[in-house]
């Protein structure tokens, strides 16, 4: 369906509205995260050959800085137009009746902000929710700042939720420059596309230099100088908030050191009591960010958060319209805190995730505390009201577009010898499980190339370490970046090793001792140094420790090999009984003959084993396949299967185990 629109042809006024949207999307201050809409209309040509017009608007859950075409569904006008005549419609109908107009009814859903562009005669609708706008507005007094900043062509429109009303109480104020809607945000619109954006960026830079003209004659109180949290605190701070904020589900926890200023305001107090300055905003970030004004006392950390969830439980309790539709209780934990001496540190099931929620809250408390200095009290939203946003299905339904939850979202787990075989597979796997992964090993440009492809299967940011496992200081940057990157720790695959092969006359010290280093004392240093992070977590953990079937049952001429492997299982049992009580688990996996993608049998170490079994390198496989009770083939993903499950909630009461994953060799069974 083609034709001319207002101002070219249907294309054209689209490729326009898709390039406005994105200069306004790319811009933080305008809108964060996927918020804000834009709006054109235009003619199409329907099946029947009627040229009819239209309004393309931003889908619900689109984002402006990266949307195209597909973003913006096309509906019918002349259905929109007379639903203003009706005396009132609800959310459901309101859906109902907007998805019947849609020309293509398998489009995405629009905004719900559609009647409000509909209703607007205008071409070109914009509609954000620009920082300096909110901070004009979160005050008592924000009709006089709105006429004060913008001159008396712009509207003002106490606070009221999205949806049909708000849509013909807008259109109401058509011959009006624009709408400045009370804790939400600016509505501007003209004929023309560029004066549309011309307006909108003008009206927002005169909010700017009002509001910095009344903090400069406020004089806005000043950070009070507090002392930075050190590495080792944050670390520290990290790990009991994210035991803390784990207790309804993991968490994956995110620095944000941009708002330290406000955190070390002596009135940050009252920006964190002020709430959010829209209700958009709580969508990402909950009602409140928790203030750790103790950060480095972990009970204190431990009660803010208590105190946080009692609040919110109490709000909870005393809502009757929930209790009686059966509405069970949101997650009452906080997905922000503000800590003074660092920042924000926000949460989510990726860091990704955590990073979205850290630029909301930047740009949400920062619109707060610059309201407060140029106006002094604030006056945010209500809690019910809030509240009301937390449990809306016309906002929760932008939560439920994309991929599904993944099994491992919100963990965190560290997978050493990463770069290639067993540890590759696993570390790939638990990526795309939604998993924050840490993979370990000696090749960098190896684990960079598994960093990008974790990253084009769509799966969460993926941190690597390069360097050898079995040093003490390779081991301690390791954690620390599981730390310092994702909050803290739930798993850890022991997998870096080495072959080594040879008869134990023939055997060099230096050979035997390097297989040891790296089989063994890596394996134990990873081992103390991730016990003693889980068990400051407080939230329990699994340790995998990739054995092998060797441990069990050796071979002649791999015995330094199988040596260290045995020792591993001894560790492995070691750590069950140590760490049990604080529900840290250990369990291992026994592989046998394991070859795709793996470098364990490069080095002549292939010619080695086929030698020892009297048969050609080329003939290693199918001989140990052949000799297995199944007659398989051990690959990668098999192992990598068994060691998802010890990590997983599925075997939450199995430790100190060893499952086999050899195809069944009998001299290897556990015993």
């Amino acid at each position: 369906m083609t034709a001319a629109g207002r101002h070219g042809s249907a294309s054209a006024v689209l490729a326009d509205l898709v390039a406005r949207s994105r200069r306004i999307g790319a811009d933080p201050a305008l809108v964060v995260n996927g918020g804000g809409n834009t709006s054109a209309k235009g003619v199409l040509v329907d099946h029947l050959g009627r040229e009819r017009r239209v309004l393309w608007v931003k889908a619900s859950g689109g984002d402006l800085a990266t949307g195209d075409v597909g973003t913006y569904p096309a509906l019918w006008i002349e259905e929109l137009e007379p639903l203003r005549g009706l005396e009132a419609v609800d959310d459901a109908e309101m859906v109902r009746l907007v998805r019947r107009a849609l020309v293509d009814p398998a489009a995405p859903r629009p905004s719900i902000e559609t009647l409000l562009h509909a209703f607007l005669p205008a071409a070109h609708v914009d509609h954000v929710h620009a920082d300096a706008i909110c901070a004009l507005t979160n005050h008592a007094h924000g009709r006089e700042a709105v006429r004060d900043a913008l001159g008396d062509r712009f509207a003002f429109v106490d606070w009221i939720r999205p949806g049909f009303e708000l849509a013909r109480i807008v259109a109401d104020f058509a011959a009006w420059d624009g709408v400045v809607l009370a804790h939400h945000g600016l509505v501007t619109w003209d004929d023309d596309a560029d004066a549309c954006l011309a307006r909108t960026l003008a009206a927002v830079r005169a909010a700017d230099a009002y509001l910095a003209e009344r903090t400069a004659v406020a004089a806005a109180l000043a950070p009070i100088p507090i002392p930075d949290l050190d590495d080792d605190e944050v670390e520290s701070l990290l790990l009991h908030l994210r035991g803390a904020l784990s207790r309804t589900g993991r968490r994956v926890l995110h620095v944000d050191r941009r708002l330290r200023e406000i955190a070390d305001r002596p009135d940050v107090a009252a920006v964190v009591a002020a709430g959010v300055p829209t209700g958009d905003h709580m969508l990402w970030i909950k009602p409140w960010p928790v203030l750790l004004d103790a950060p480095r006392d972990p009970e204190a950390v431990a009660t803010a958060v208590a105190a946080y969830e009692a609040r919110y439980a109490d709000y909870y309790a005393a809502n009757a319209a929930l209790l009686e539709a059966g509405i069970p209780m949101h997650d009452p934990l906080p997905r922000v805190a503000i800590v003074p001496g660092l920042g924000s540190i926000s949460s989510g099931a990726s860091a990704e995730d955590g990073a979205r929620a850290g630029e909301v809250a930047l740009h949400a408390h920062a619109t707060l505390a610059r309201a407060r200095d140029a106006f002094g009290e604030l006056a945010p939203l209500p809690d019910a009201e809030t509240f009301r946003f937390d449990y809306w299905p016309m906002e929760l339904y932008k939560l439920t577009l994309g991929d599904p939850a993944r099994p491992f979202a919100g963990t965190v787990h560290i997978v050493t010898g990463a770069a290639s075989g067993i540890g590759r597979t696993i570390a790939l796997e638990l990526a795309r499980a939604g998993a924050s992964v840490v993979a370990g090993d000696l090749d960098g440009d190896l684990l960079e190339g598994l960093a990008a492809e974790a990253l084009a299967a769509g799966a969460p940011e993926l941190a690597w370490v390069a360097g050898d496992q079995s040093r003490e200081d390779v081991v301690l940057e390791t954690v620390r970046t599981a730390v310092r990157r994702f909050g803290g720790i739930d798993g850890v695959v022991v997998n870096a090793g080495i072959g080594v092969a040879s008869p134990l006359e023939e055997l060099e010290l230096a050979r035997w001792a390097r297989g040891l280093d790296v089989n063994l004392t890596s394996a134990f240093l990873l081992t103390k140094e991730a016990l003693r992070r889980m068990r400051r977590q407080g939230i329990g953990g699994s340790i995998v420790y990739v054995a092998s079937k060797n441990a069990f049952a050796p071979g002649a001429g791999f015995g330094g090999y199988s040596v260290s492997k045995a020792g591993m299982l001894q560790l492995m049992r070691i750590a069950a009984l140590e760490g049990g009580p604080a529900g840290i688990r250990a369990n291992a996996v026994n592989p046998d003959a394991v070859f795709d993608n793996s470098r364990l049998w490069a080095g002549g170490l292939r010619e080695q084993r086929a030698a020892e079994h009297g048969i050609r390198p080329e003939e290693l496989e199918d001989f140990y396949a052949r000799r297995n009770l199944l007659h398989r083939h051990v690959t990668t993903q098999d192992v990598a299967g068994a060691v998802l499950f010890l990590l997983s909630e599925a075997s939450s009461r199995t430790t100190g185990c060893v499952v086999p994953v050899d195809g069944g060799v009998a001299a290897a069974f556990p015993r």
